[in-house]
C-alpha cells in the first residue's frame, strides 16, 4: 500500500488495525466459500466453457444442463458438458442447438477422463485467448485516448428499458463528455435465478442485462468512442442470484466495470448470504482475470441508515469489501470501493462532514478508484435546490480526488432523468473540476478542526464496529443487523436451496485457471 501523508491526521497503526481485523473476519468466511459451490457458479462455468442459447420456451442453455444435472452440481457441471462434446464428437455450437432441442447430456455414458481434461485444456485455451484479447484492446485503446481522460471520471446512467433507445442516449452522453456508461437493470432481474437471452426491448426502470445487449452496448460505445477519440467505458450490475453469470458474459463482452459488492445482494435484497459470498469469491475472480473494475455498494447503506451517525459503517463494509477482493486475487487498482454524498442538507457544517469522510477514504484507500455517488436520499423536486447540492457534491469529488464520479440529476427523484438532464449534470461537473484542478493540492487542514476531528471519529468507530464483528462473527453479526440496520438470517434469504457443499472429486477447470492465473490459494 502507498503511503500516504494525511492532511486528516489519520492513525496509520489504526487503519492497519482495522485492515487486520478485516482479515480476521473474512478468513473462515472464505473457508466456506472454498468448500462450496452454487448453481450459478456451475453455470457461469458452462458460459465460460461455451454453453449458450435458449430452447424454444426461452430457457438458458447453462439453466438447461443445471436442471439436468440436480444434486450432482456438486460435483461440478463441467464435466457433463465436456464428456459430451468429446463423446458426441460436436463443438459447443453444435451441442448447444441438441441442448435447446432437448438433449440430457447428464445420461451420455462417460469416456476417459484424460479426454475430458484434454478438451477443457482446448476450451480454457480458448477462454484465455479472449480474455486477453479483450483486455489487450481495452487496454491499446486507453493508452491512444490517454490525454482525453478525466480525473474523476464522469459516470452517467440510461435506464429506459429498450436496448436500442439505451444506445441512443448513452451515445448522446458520451458525446456531451460522459467517460462511464451504465446501463441500470430492469427491476428485479437480481432476484431471477436465470439470464434471460437475446436483445430486450421491455424493461422496467431499467434494461434487462443479456449477454446480447452488452454486445450491442459495446458496439455503439466503441462507435462513438472512435468518433470522439477516447475509449467510452460500459458497465452493468454484477450482483443477485446470476452475480458469476453476469461476470462471465462481461469478460467475453468486454465491459470495463461492474457493480459487485460482497453484501449487497444479502441486505438489499434479501438474497441468502451463503449465496452471496460464495458468489461474489467467484464473479470477482472472473472480474479480475478480465481486468474488470468492480463498484462496491456502501453508497446504499446511508439510504437506510443516518449518514452521520451510521458513516462507520460504510467504512467498516470498505475494509471487508477490500479484504474479500483481495482474496479473490484482485489488485487496488480495480476495487472502486463505494461510498456516497447523502448527508441531511439540513445539518450545519453537514458539507464540513461529507468532506471529510471522502477525504477520509482517498487517504485510507490511496491505491483505489473510489466511486463517489450523489446525494439521493433527501434530494427534492426543487431543481435549483437539486442544482446546488449536486454542485457541492462535484466540488467534494474533485477536491478529495475521486476516482469514478457518478453524476446527480436534477429530476432525480422525480424520474428517469431526461437528456437534457443528463447534459447540465455533465457540464457541472466538468466546470467545477476544471475551474478547482489545483485545489486539492492546495489546501490544508487544522488538526484540531471539524473535518480533522470527524474523520478520526469515524476511524475510531470503525475499528470498534470491526472488532465487534469478529467476536461474533460475520455471519451473525448480519443477521443481527450491524450493517445497515437491516437484519438477514443465515439460513433466510433467496437461492438457499442452489448452495452445494463440494463433492469429493470436484471438477471446475474454470476455477482451476483462475486461481492459477490470480495466484489464489497461495
Amino acid at each position: 500500500m502507498t503511503p500516504v501523508k494525511s492532511k486528516l491526521g489519520l492513525s496509520r497503526p489504526k487503519i492497519a488495525k482495522a485492515r487486520a481485523l478485516a482479515a480476521e473476519i473474512t478468513a473462515p468466511v472464505q473457508e466456506f466459500i472454498d468448500a462450496h459451490t452454487t448453481v450459478t457458479i456451475e453455470r457461469a462455468t458452462l458460459r465460460l466453457l461455451g454453453a449458450d442459447g435458449a430452447n424454444p420456451d426461452g430457457v438458458p442453455v447453462p439453466n438447461l444442463i443445471a436442471a439436468q444435472c440436480g444434486d450432482k452440481l456438486a460435483g461440478g457441471a463441467a464435466s457433463f458438458y465436456l464428456n459430451a462434446l468429446v463423446k458426441l464428437d460436436k463443438t459447443p455450437a453444435e451441442l448447444n442447438k441438441e441442448i435447446e432441442k432437448g438433449l440430457n447430456i447428464c445420461e451420455v455414458p462417460f469416456t476417459d477422463s484424460k479426454r475430458l481434461q484434454a478438451k477443457a485444456a482446448e476450451l480454457v485455451k480458448g477462454l484465455d485467448a479472449r480474455i486477453a484479447g479483450n483486455v489487450a484492446h481495452r487496454n491499446a485503446r486507453l493508452k491512444l485516448s490517454k490525454d482525453k481522460i478525466k480525473s474523476p471520471m464522469i459516470y452517467v446512467i440510461v435506464a429506459t428499458g429498450n436496448i436500442y433507445e439505451d444506445v441512443k442516449q448513452a451515445q448522446a452522453a458520451a458525446h456531451q463528455g460522459a467517460d462511464i456508461i451504465a446501463v441500470i437493470r430492469t427491476t428485479g432481474q437480481s432476484l431471477l435465478d436465470y439470464v434471460p437471452y437475446g436483445p430486450t426491448t421491455e424493461g422496467f426502470g431499467g434494461t434487462y442485462a443479456t449477454q446480447e445487449n452488452f454486445r450491442i452496448m459495446r458496439k455503439a460505445l466503441d462507435e462513438t468512442g472512435e468518433k470522439e477519440g477516447r475509449y467510452i467505458r460500459l458497465v452493468n450490475y454484477c450482483s443477485g442470484l446470476c452475480m458469476p453469470e453476469i461476470a462471465a458474459m462481461g469478460a467475453l463482452e468486454r465491459l470495463d466495470m461492474m457493480l459487485n459488492d460482497s453484501m449487497y445482494g444479502i441486505l438489499f435484497r434479501d438474497i441468502n448470504m451463503y449465496r452471496t459470498f460464495t458468489d461474489q469469491f467467484f464473479s470477482r475472480m472472473i472480474n479480475t482475470a478480465a481486468d474488470i473494475i468492480i463498484n462496491t455498494g456502501e453508497d446504499n447503506y446511508l439510504t437506510t441508515s443516518d449518514a452521520v451517525e451510521k458513516a462507520h459503517t460504510v467504512l467498516a463494509s470498505q475494509f471487508l469489501n477490500e479484504r474479500f477482493a483481495a482474496g479473490a486475487g484482485m489488485p487496488a487498482r480495480l476495487m472502486g470501493l463505494g461510498h456516497a454524498f447523502e448527508i441531511n442538507p439540513e445539518l450545519k457544517n453537514g458539507f464540513l462532514y461529507e468532506y471529510a469522510q471522502a477525504l477520509m477514504a482517498r487517504e485510507i484507500f490511496p491505491e483505489h478508484p473510489l466511486k463517489y455517488m450523489p446525494p439521493t436520499k433527501f434530494m427534492t423536486g426543487d431543481v435549483f435546490k437539486g442544482l446546488a447540492m449536486n454542485t457541492l457534491f462535484n466540488f467534494v469529488s474533485k477536491a478529495t480526488g475521486q476516482g469514478i464520479h457518478l453524476l446527480g440529476m436534477l429530476t432525480e427523484a422525480i424520474h428517469t432523468p431526461y437528456l437534457q438532464d443528463r447534459h447540465l449534470a455533465i457540464d457541472n461537473a466538468l466546470y467545477v473540476h476544471n475551474t478547482m484542478a489545483g485545489f486539492m493540492d492546495e489546501i490544508e487542514f487544522k488538526q484540531d478542526g471539524v473535518m480533522a476531528r470527524r474523520a478520526r471519529q469515524v476511524l475510531d468507530e470503525t475499528v470498534e464496529m470491526l472488532a465487534e464483528v469478529k467476536k461474533h462473527g460475520l455471519f451473525t453479526a448480519i443477521a443481527t443487523g450491524m450493517f445497515a440496520e437491516i437484519k438477514r438470517p443465515r439460513d433466510g434469504g433467496k437461492g438457499l436451496d442452489g448452495v452445494y457443499e463440494k463433492a469429493a472429486g470436484y471438477y471446475n477447470p474454470v476455477e482451476a485457471y483462475l486461481k492459477k492465473k490470480l495466484k489464489v490459494g497461495k
